[in-house]
């Protein structure tokens, strides 16, 4: 479950990691919903991270606009750009909208999903677990996400192999988790820079559940998403004296 068959990284510079970028930022998705957004300097370029609602994200990086999880719900698609690549995590419906992925599609577009999820869609390419692939400037690497408490493993069962992301995107190595709890993959994952962790019971993590995780992952920034009505402040609290944490709340309810 490391990458590194793709080349060895070290933790990307903090100060890089947190600044804005300088100028501003030509993005596809300009004016299109108001939505939040970060930029961040990735090295060979700027990484701007869009979010949409929930587990919808768009990432835009070296010209190309990347989608996690679109659902109609979190935002008004025909106004954004088609994509160059969308990933699907698992077959949920507030993950997967076979409705908006084809209002995304173009011709070129690849769809990257797990094996269920690609049966239940009819279309796109299975990524299995650990597999890395390059797709619109970027490596993809998916990893495992599934329910391990007693009572909650029908939600996300290990034996679906649901995905969650690891993507590489110049010197950043961003996770998106998808639907999980804590795994025993996470500590071999190597070194990340920004990761998105869902907190939602029962369906997914606590709040303590998410602290752990990020303490066995340590990203440079951590955005709780998925969460619903859980209290973020919590997790804020629980995670006050970790260093090199910073926490970032954005409009992901």
């Amino acid at each position: 479950m490391t990458r590194n068959h793709i080349g060895a990284k070290a933790p990307f510079a903090l100060s890089a990691l947190f600044a804005l970028a300088a100028a501003p930022f030509a993005s596809a998705l300009d004016g299109a919903g108001g939505k939040e957004f970060d930029s961040f300097d990735a090295g060979r370029g700027e990484l701007k991270i869009t979010f949409l609602g929930h587990a919808s994200l768009v990432f835009e990086f070296g010209g190309a606009v990347i989608y996690v999880d679109p659902v109609r719900q979190y935002a008004d698609f025909s106004k954004y750009p088609k994509a160059d690549l969308i990933l699907v995590t698992h077959e949920h419906g507030d993950h997967l909208d076979p409705a908006v992925i084809s209002s995304l599609r173009k011709p070129a577009t690849r769809i990257l999903l797990p094996e269920a999820s690609r049966a239940k869609l009819g279309s796109g390419e299975a990524l299995e677990h650990g597999r890395v692939v390059q797709a619109a400037g970027i490596a993809v690497e998916a990893v495992p996400a599934y329910n391990s408490s007693a009572g909650r493993t029908g939600y996300h069962p290990k034996e679906r192999e649901d995905n969650g992301y690891v993507l590489t995107m110049g010197t950043l190595h961003v996770y998106v988790a998808g639907d999980t709890e804590p795994t025993p993959e996470m500590a071999l994952m190597g070194a990340i820079d920004i990761a998105f962790l869902p907190m939602n019971l029962p369906y997914t993590m606590s709040p303590e559940q998410v602290a752990a995780a990020a303490r066995t992952i340590h990203p440079g920034i951590l955005y709780p998403y998925h969460f619903g009505s859980t209290d973020t402040g919590l997790l804020t609290k629980l995670l006050a004296s970790e260093p090199g944490i910073e926490i970032r709340i954005r409009k992901l309810q």
